[in-house]
């Protein structure tokens, strides 16, 4: 076995904290901070999930009204010690080029299109840590035999979750964040053979 390299050790017993990912420079991309903890994605990324999430992009930023921009794999520092980076996010400040995350008040939708390895955090740990966090609506994007399935949920704020609001097939319609209508379809090319 080889030794880890120095900028794995974590800088202090408690583990990480969300300001240390603006001072590794040596972290692959795509390095998010659990509870603590520094997670990045191992496996190579699926042809899929990167078409799903450039159409999504794309399509969701030509329907998104003044005052909302459509962000692309930006951490949110949900506390000092979560600072995870969904696929996609939806907030309300303007374009910052130097802007290297979001505070999850101004978060209005968080997009994650699950892969084998984050299905476990994707489903169960992000769901929970993004409701907790007050983020009004989650999406959470399956792959249904090459077909995109949109599990969506919203917040209720007095108990701090999120409640299903629909699972979506071929054509999604939402009157919130704003008046989103997507052909799911379109989104990713069809499977041959």
């Amino acid at each position: 076995m080889t030794a880890l390299p120095d900028w794995m050790r974590p800088p202090r017993e408690e583990g990480w904290f969300a300001e240390d990912l603006d001072r590794l420079p040596e972290a692959p991309r795509h390095t998010e901070l659990i509870d603590g903890a520094l997670v990045f994605m191992m496996s190579p990324q699926r042809s899929w999930h990167g078409r799903l999430v450039t159409a999504l992009t794309t399509t969701l930023t030509a329907q998104a009204p003044a005052g909302f921009e459509v962000e692309r794999e930006m951490t949110i520092r949900l506390d000092a010690r979560n600072r995870p980076e969904p696929d996609l996010l939806l907030t309300d400040l303007p374009y910052d080029p130097d802007r290297t995350w979001y505070s999850p008040e101004h978060v209005k939708l968080v997009v994650e299109a699950v892969s084998p390895e984050s299905a476990h955090r994707d489903r169960t740990v992000k769901l929970r840590k993004y409701a907790e966090a007050g983020i009004p609506h989650y999406w959470c994007v399956e792959d249904e035999n090459g077909a995109p399935v949109v599990h969506v949920y919203e917040l209720d704020g007095p108990t701090s979750t999120y409640a299903p609001a629909g699972i979506f097939r071929g054509t999604l319609q939402r009157p919130v964040p704003f008046e989103i209508t997507l052909n799911l379809n379109s989104l990713t090319p069809p499977r041959r053979g």
